[in-house]
């Protein structure tokens, strides 16, 4: 597992420094001017450092997992303080994963274009509950730690 963690925190970081990133990037960029002139350039570099970063998080996460054995305890009946925040961390990750798809999906489609306004609801929600959730996941990685 040496190996895994020591990536995955690498990973972890520039996956949740990126989200701070474009966060108090879109919060200070308030001109529309402003958003059209950076997000096209820096929106694909983003997406495409973010999405190495996830495979990476999703890739070593498994590993860890799988190389301790809980993988068959996750889909059991068992539960005790570790497996439950676990599983928690786990359902937020795939939450995640489903926003990540989603936003991506529309900004890709979108760029040097102008958004409709139900894609621009899509593609702002998607990257607030990336943003928040990232928090929470954060959250119980920490939980994880203090435990073991």
């Amino acid at each position: 597992m040496g190996w895994a963690i020591h990536l995955h925190l690498v990973a972890a970081i520039a996956w949740i420094g990126g989200a701070f990133f474009m966060f108090l990037l879109g919060v200070s960029l308030r001109k529309k001017e402003d958003q059209d002139a950076v997000y096209p350039r820096i929106g694909p570099i983003y997406g495409y450092f973010e999405t190495g970063a996830l495979i990476i998080l999703l890739y070593t996460g498994y590993v860890m997992i799988s190389s301790n054995g809980l993988l068959d305890i996750l889909f059991s009946n068992v539960t005790n303080e570790v497996i439950d925040a676990l599983r928690i961390k786990l359902y937020l990750v795939v939450v995640i994963f489903v926003l990540t798809v989603i936003h991506m999906t529309i900004s890709m489609m979108t760029l040097n274009k102008l958004k409709t306004p139900l894609q621009r609801l899509f593609s702002k929600g998607s990257s607030m509950g990336i943003f928040l959730l990232n928090l929470v996941v954060l959250h119980y990685a920490m939980v994880l730690r203090d435990i073991l």
